[in-house]
């Protein structure tokens, strides 16, 4: 058996045996691998940013075109919801701190649109004012998800 496989079957074996969590070879931890879901790839970094980017743009186009309806059904509470576990799942699988903040950022958005919807006696004043604090908070998500394109220093070192 190659020695260093032999060793880090030991490392792993000792590592769950003391309730440590378990480090791979490469410098990983745990099931995620490094901890980052978005600095691995940058074209993840790049999707969030267009995606948010996009739903920026909407938002602020809803307040160019005067367009202050917000829908109230129950598919789309449901949605959000879905939404907002998901979310709030991927912000607390992730240690990356850049992401946190992305995905923590994307939740409030959420949240404010799942609150919206289920406000069926909300004035089109306050619709107008939701469509741009949220057109805001997806520019800001876009602006964070572009910090993930730096790679992140872990995922590059060397292991000796």
């Amino acid at each position: 058996m190659d020695r260093r496989i032999g060793n880090a079957k030991a490392d792993i074996r000792s590592a769950s045996e003391a309730g440590n969590e378990i480090a791979t070879e490469n410098g990983a931890n745990g099931p995620n691998g490094s901890g980052h879901l978005m600095c691995r790839t940058p074209l993840w970094g790049l999707a969030g940013f267009v995606g948010c980017a996009y739903f920026a743009w909407i938002s602020f186009a809803h307040v160019t075109h005067h367009e202050y309806e917000w829908p109230h059904d129950l598919w789309t509470a449901a949605t959000y919801v879905v939404w907002i576990i998901l979310l709030l799942g991927l912000s607390l699988d992730t240690q990356c701190l850049r992401e946190r903040i992305f995905f923590v950022v994307l939740v409030i958005n959420f949240v404010a649109g799942c609150t919206l919807t289920l406000w069926h006696n909300i004035s089109p004043a306050d619709v107008r004012s939701a469509r741009i604090g949220t057109g805001g908070l997806w520019a800001v998500a876009a602006l964070v998800s572009l910090t993930t394109l730096a790679s992140a220093p872990e995922l590059h070192r060397k292991v000796e």
